[in-house]
């Protein structure tokens, strides 16, 4: 097992900017609900000293590193997406003071070559953040025809030559794995390698696709909203314009009118600074928005 090499070689991103606008203190129930190795939750547990802990991941192997890590500790690892343990949580009633939710691929998953999101090593066409689910990139790219393709490739990777490439993934099929793959697509677009591999937006695509990741956002977020106490903090750090798109909505949509839930701590998109991109190159595209639960109870009281 590699996990805790794969551990050590994960950084949180954004971490001083979560620790500061979350804010958390002794006693504050905390939800974590993309836990994986525990890099925020580490630094946030420390400062809640033993309150309420729920640890929400659907990757098996991130699930048994956090059970192993925390199995002395009065926290709640959960093995589900985000978005079935937040109906959960919602129903049985269960608030709380922290709610974080960082949408990005952990390092140990792109590292792992045979997990099928990386495009540096030859891996299976999986790409899979649940392995317990049927749906692989595999069954996209070798049985969907060429229209779907484009489709999922234009959508979800914001690909202007999505139909180009889908019709060069039909010819060469079938693909076997990630590096056949991302081959193809470079060839498609008669470019070489430049600093943004030109497979990202791709293989962008093909993940949200197969973990159906926008689909969840969309209907999680108003449950996180939810699932906050009153002045409990909610922070989320998505990775590309599609994901931010959904999270910076959803917030505006709350802190507007009379009937305002909650107010932004974030005007605009907290980013990695120059010092953490050196230590951390994947922080370059996450962004941070942050909102607090209005306490409806003191607000008429002023």
């Amino acid at each position: 097992m590699h996990q805790n090499k794969n551990q050590n070689q994960h950084i949180p991103v954004l971490l001083e900017a979560v620790l500061s606008y979350l804010a958390p203190k002794p006693g504050e129930a905390y939800l974590d609900l993309t836990a994986g190795y525990g890099g925020h939750a580490t630094e946030v547990l420390a400062k809640t000293a033993g309150a309420q802990a729920v640890l929400v991941d659907r990757d098996k192997q991130a699930v048994d590193y956090l059970q192993a890590t925390y199995q002395a500790r009065s926290v709640n690892v959960l093995h589900q997406d985000f978005l079935s343990a937040s109906r959960e949580l919602d129903q049985r009633g269960e608030r709380f003071d922290l709610i974080l939710a960082d949408l990005g691929v952990s390092s140990p998953h792109l590292n792992m070559a045979n997990r099928g999101f990386s495009l540096q090593a030859a891996g299976p066409l999986d790409m899979r953040m649940d392995q317990r689910q049927t749906l692989t990139a595999d069954t996209i790219i070798n049985t969907y025809n060429e229209r779907d393709l484009a489709v999922i490739i234009k959508q979800y990777g914001e690909e202007p030559r999505a139909a180009r490439i889908a019709r060069a993934i039909v010819a060469h099929r079938p693909l076997s794995n990630t590096t056949e793959l991302a081959a193809v697509v470079t060839a498609a677009l008669h470019q070489g390698r430049q600093k943004v591999h030109p497979a990202t937006r791709t293989f962008q695509a093909l993940r949200l696709a197969v973990n159906g990741e926008l689909e969840q956002l969309a209907e999680a977020l108003p449950i996180w909203i939810d699932l906050l106490k009153p002045d409990g903090r909610l922070a989320v750090i998505s990775f590309h314009s599609l994901e931010d798109r959904l999270v910076k909505r959803a917030l505006a949509d709350e802190s507007v009118g009379y009937e305002a839930r909650l107010k932004l701590l974030t005007k605009k998109p907290i980013t990695a600074d120059r010092q953490e991109l050196v230590l951390n190159p994947r922080a370059r595209s996450a962004k941070l928005r942050v909102a607090v639960k209005i306490n409806s109870l003191s607000m008429a009281q002023k």
